[in-house]
């Protein structure tokens, strides 16, 4: 069991009318999950109502949930937790090259607007399947969350660059191996090629010289944040399923104010929060 802070003192960031958070995972009861307990979030299960107290807490307006890996390829939950999000919400599904056309549409009107990439472990499905899986982005109008040990970023540069989808590099980039000046011009390059865009969340999960403040991490998005600024999107990573023990869990308004002091202005974070992730995710305009 885990004792969740779902409120607390409010961001010193102002938030804006509109703020999206893209990043984050949901779950209702009654759905089946892995076997192999990949991915399994701390019990109790967090629910939309734990989540809308934490929307209340951070002052947000939209929320894009992503499919946990503790459902695998199973879109079942997530489906489910976007009607009962209503027209708050959007999703990114996982889906695989076998994927139809039908399951497409199916999952399009149930409000799915991306497919998720999870090259890492408990992921289901990697990056050898990353252009059989854009392509089918590419032809329903979604874009792509991409997640993978970024240490490899030159190498993929090319495949990355020939992306069809627009597409999300997650997770500040998880440059497991720890960033150096060509990992960043690889991002920079990819972000300027038009259909790239950087994501603030979990900076806890790839930084080597850790919290409170991650200074690694910050490094990175200081120096993206003012090359790209209408190139990125936030997201809170809730409910943290790395955290196991209470003790261990992350306050999420301390993370949202982290996240938008490695921005350049008040501009850059109004953009980040709210225009940049509208466009991209099909919400209307705040």
């Amino acid at each position: 069991m885990i004792d969740r802070k779902l409120s607390g003192a409010k961001p010193r960031t102002p938030m804006p009318k509109g703020a999206v958070d893209t990043q984050m995972h949901m779950y209702l009861p009654g759905f089946a999950m892995r076997e192999d307990g990949a991915g399994r979030p701390a019990d109790p299960l967090p629910t939309p109502e734990m989540y809308r107290e934490t929307m209340r807490w951070l002052g947000l307006d939209a929320v894009v949930i992503t499919q946990g890996n503790a459902h695998g390829t199973d879109n079942a939950s997530l489906l489910a937790c976007l009607a009962e999000m209503g027209d708050c919400a959007r999703g990114v599904a996982v889906i695989t090259p076998e994927t139809t056309e039908a399951e497409i549409a199916r999952l399009s009107e149930g409000g799915i607007v991306g497919a998720r990439i999870m090259d890492l472990p408990g992921g289901a499905v990697g990056l050898d399947a990353l252009e059989a899986v854009d392509a089918i982005a590419a032809d329903a109008g979604w874009m792509l969350a991409l997640q993978f040990d970024g240490s490899a970023l030159p190498e993929l540069e090319p495949r990355l660059a020939a992306l069809k989808s627009r597409w999300v590099l997650d997770h500040h980039a998880k440059i497991f191996a720890g960033a150096t000046p060509a990992h960043v011009d690889v991002i920079k390059r990819l972000l300027d090629g038009g259909r790239c865009w950087f994501k603030l969340a979990g900076c806890y999960e790839s930084s080597r010289s850790g919290g409170p403040d991650f200074p690694d991490i910050a490094e990175v998005a200081r120096e993206i944040g003012a090359h790209a600024p209408d190139r990125i999107v936030w997201g809170t990573n809730w409910p943290h399923n790395a955290a196991q023990k209470t003790e261990d869990y992350p306050d999420d308004a301390h993370l949202l104010d982290l996240a938008m002091s490695w921005l350049p202005d008040d501009e850059a974070r109004r953009m980040t929060l709210v225009d940049t992730p509208r466009a991209l995710f099909g919400f209307a305009p705040a």
